[in-house]
């Protein structure tokens, strides 16, 4: 642990125990909202936990209580909090950590632990869950004396939420849990740091390069929403009329209607941003880090580009390419302060929006080939979104589905596109969206699964009904794991090996089963009616779409491949 706390005067502070301790200083941080699942060595907080004014979610699986956690902090930009108990309980936790890790998102995972004389001893339900997430965690505590924890919650919250946001481990032994302390350790003061922008020589030198280039390009990343930058973000393209584009995670930092964007880059990017990137002179990247999805073979990435790097984290910079100039620091304080001025890019912009409006999805023609009149998921998909409230929320699950949400659906926020990024997480959607919802319970939130994505954490329905939380769950379901599926067909000779899902349930049947509304659709005609039923629908509900799962998505970037070689239909 990397504080020191002292004692102070046992004399002014009532007798609690550290469980009670743990939930007055988690209602101190603001938490209203725990998602959780009990057992024996975190029992002492579910104790203490009944007449505590916190709300707890229980879950039907610990991976569950922490995506759900994502799911909250992803939609409010607060930190999410789950809760397990220890050995299995903390374990079932990692996947949602590792998930928090890789995107950036404030967590805190609190895990019972057995009591301190038996750690190390393999007592019954006993992991090193400390030792476990090192590599997937900002930092990580163990309690060892009641009276830290008021200001070990503090910081921990500070933590998981300051600079680049992430998750934050917490073991709490049974025996400090139970343990009754008028202390209470005064903390040694952390540097609370924000974040400052850049240098004035570093942003003088971005807006003399901005200036000079005849071909320049935004390529924004997931780091604009976490840095509160999307209102500086638009100001800014505004102001230069650069074109944009994005990754997975940093849609709807630019309306997706927005003139400027170009769309999705990458490996299932669009062919306009993938040119785009191709052909810049110039590339400005603010918070994105070239991951390999959004950059395909590295070395052929923007070959013509000279680098302009922004990211709260510096690590970030310099690590995959080398930047011409790096500018580290408050995303929303250097976006506001950089203005290269009017810039001579007609010409450019000519190019980039022609291709964007020449390479328009086409939604009718590859319906008239869907076999039997069936449903065509990217026209699903794109009249969802048309059809769904203003500041309707979609959580996403992983697969050809959620390409097919980042390349047809409408987002005009980031924080209404929920997803695994980085992780790359099955079984995300549905957890994920009840968290959403519980943040935003005015607000409408889908849920776009598929039929192997769903499976992974379908318990979670039980969760929607007992809370009758009003999720909207669109299943497509094409009875495969289609994402691998379509790599078999086209990378592996059509040598299909364990991809099909023939032996699904009647999804609906199922749903109904835990007691949530479903109808399923297996006609294109009767998609329209559908979605309407659906978002007129006041509690959880599944929509069941059968499509042909022949279907692949498209463009598609060959593994080792320059983002320039995408292939078609």
């Amino acid at each position: 642990m990397s504080t020191h706390p002292t004692p102070t005067d046992e004399n002014k502070h009532p007798a609690l125990s550290g469980a009670k301790l743990l939930l007055d200083s988690l209602k101190v941080q603001g938490v209203d909202v725990i998602f959780g699942y009990p057992g024996g060595a975190i029992m002492p907080v579910y104790d203490a936990l009944v007449g505590s004014g916190i709300k707890h979610i229980l879950s039907r699986h610990e991976q569950g209580s922490a995506i759900a956690a994502i799911g909250y902090a992803r939609a409010t930009g607060r930190v999410g909090t789950c809760l397990a108990t220890s050995g299995p309980g903390a374990t079932n936790l990692v996947t949602g950590i590792a998930d928090a890790y890789l995107d950036s998102v404030p967590l805190v995972a609190i895990t019972g632990q057995v009591p301190s004389d038996l750690m190390g001893t393999d007592a019954f339900q006993e992991v090193d869950i400390f030792g476990i997430t090192l590599p997937i965690v900002k930092h990580s505590y163990i309690v060892r004396d009641p009276a830290d924890i008021p200001g070990l919650i503090e910081e921990a919250y500070y933590i998981a939420s300051e600079g680049r946001p992430g998750p934050v481990l917490i073991d709490f032994p049974k025996d400090v849990a139970n343990a009754i302390t008028t202390e209470r350790h005064r903390w040694r003061p952390y540097p609370k740091v924000k974040p400052e922008m850049g240098t004035a020589k570093n942003l003088a030198a971005a807006e003399e390069l901005i200036r000079s280039a005849k071909k320049p390009l935004f390529y924004i990343g997931g780091g604009i929403a976490q840095g509160d930058g999307v209102h500086e973000l638009r100001a800014l393209v505004e102001r230069t009329q650069i074109p944009v584009v994005s990754t997975l995670k940093g849609l709807g930092a630019l309306p997706s209607d927005h003139p400027n964007f170009l769309g999705m880059l990458g490996m299932h990017g669009l062919k306009a941003a993938n040119y785009a990137v191709q052909e810049a002179d110039v590339l400005i990247v603010a918070g994105a880090r070239f991951d390999d999805r959004a950059t395909g073979k590295l070395d052929t990435f923007a070959p013509h580009a000279k680098i302009i790097h922004m990211d709260i984290d510096v690590a970030e910079i310099n690590k995959l390419r080398k930047a011409n100039i790096g500018i580290d620091g408050s995303l929303k304080k250097n976006l506001a302060a950089l203005n290269p001025g009017k810039l001579d890019i007609q010409d450019w912009q000519d190019l980039c929006l022609g291709r964007r409006d020449q390479y328009e999805w086409d939604y009718d023609t590859p319906v008239k080939n869907i076999k039997s009149e069936g449903v065509y998921a990217p026209k699903l998909l794109h009249d969802l979104t048309r059809h769904a409230p203003e500041n309707a929320i979609i959580t996403c699950d992983v697969g050809q589905h959620q390409m097919w949400v980042a390349q047809h659906c409408y987002f005009d926020d980031p924080k209404d596109h929920i997803t695994s990024g980085g992780l790359g997480t099955m079984g995300f959607g549905i957890p994920a969206g009840l968290g959403a919802q519980l943040a935003c319970p005015d607000r409408t939130v889908i849920t776009v699964t598929g039929d192997g994505s769903i499976m992974m954490n379908i318990q979670e329905l039980a969760t929607l009904n007992r809370y009758k939380i009003p999720l909207k769950i669109v299943l497509l379901d094409n009875g495969a794991l289609g994402m691998v599926r379509q790599w078999q067909e086209v990378f592996f000779e059509e040598n299909y090996s364990e991809v099909h899902l023939y032996d699904n349930p009647d999804f609906a049947v199922l749903a109904r089963a835990f007691q949530i509304d479903a109808f399923t659709v297996t006609k294109g005609s009767e998609v329209t009616a559908g979605i309407e039923k659906l978002l007129a629908h006041k509690g959880p509900i599944l929509m069941h779409v059968k499509i042909d799962q022949a279907e692949n998505v498209w463009p598609l970037v060959p593994p080792g491949r320059s983002n320039a070689d995408m292939m078609e239909r």
